[in-house]
């Protein structure tokens, strides 16, 4: 996802701050940061692995349904193995 953000006041000084003092390399990286210690506070994704195994298959189940393209059954798929 590309978001663009514009900050000004406290939080762009806190995130200058953060790259002066060595904690980030760019503001990006604070914001990315932060994030992460938004979720650690919060545990608002509690398994991220398996948060975005969940995200990948509905997306490409997504793609499948427009595409118009249906699972394999166990034998046809396993039937290029034998």
């Amino acid at each position: 996802m590309r978001t663009t953000l514009e900050f000004g006041g406290l939080p762009e000084a806190i995130l200058q701050k953060a790259v002066e003092l060595g904690i980030a390399r760019s503001k990006t990286a604070a914001l990315r940061m932060g994030i992460f210690s938004l979720n650690k506070e919060f545990h608002l994704v509690e398994n991220p692995e398996a948060e975005l195994v969940s995200r990948k298959l509905a997306e490409e189940e997504k793609e499948m349904k427009k595409n118009k393209v249906k699972y394999l059954s166990e034998k046809e798929a396993l039937s290029k193995y034998r």
